[in-house]
């Protein structure tokens, strides 16, 4: 029996100091408490589209733009986002005069879309048509209007100071597209 006793105290003592920290090695710490996730990432909006191809606009005429714009329409462009393009509408001097871009997909992407072009903190709320939410601001160089409603957003950006005329653009994008 005291060969069992002897052989196992040294083994024990062993254990016992192996579990022990020695002073070159640090406990390590847990920033996150075992258990709890971490926050996903904020949804971030896509870069603005660009004009890659001549128009027509699938879901916007170009007398709709004048009529509401109140600048002649000469040209249209489009972008190659899916499932609807951002179209561009030119002036006679052959500068954009108004751009319609619509996303559908990810509700926090639609949210984050409409934040960039009318950031909540600087913009007047925008409630129109019903359901849908964003912002508008206007300035020297222009006009936007931001909604978004679930996975949808529609952005309408104008060379008017009135928020009104893109309003009404969003307004007739939002309805055409059934949105």
């Amino acid at each position: 029996m005291r060969r069992v006793v002897i052989f196992a105290a040294p083994l024990l003592a062993l254990a016992a100091c192996a579990t022990e920290p020695t002073a070159q090695e640090p406990i390590p710490r847990v920033s996150t408490p075992v258990g709890q996730p971490t926050a996903p990432p904020a949804p971030v909006a896509p870069p603005a589209p660009e004009p890659t191809a001549d128009g027509p606009c699938p879901y916007l005429d170009n007398a709709t733009v004048a009529d509401a714009n109140g600048q002649r329409v000469t040209k249209v462009r489009t972008s190659a986002d899916k499932p609807q393009p951002a179209c561009f509408f030119y002036r006679p001097d052959g500068s954009v005069q108004l751009t319609v871009r619509v996303y559908a997909g990810d509700p926090g992407v639609a949210k984050a879309i409409v934040d960039e072009a009318a950031p909540i903190a600087t913009s007047n709320p925008a409630q129109s048509p019903a359901g849908w939410k964003g912002g508008s601001l206007s300035g020297d160089k222009g006009a936007v209007y931001a909604v978004a409603k679930a996975e949808a957003a529609v952005v309408v950006s104008t060379n008017q100071e009135q928020t009104i005329k893109a309003r009404r653009i969003t307004e007739t994008v939002i309805e055409n597209l059934g949105l």
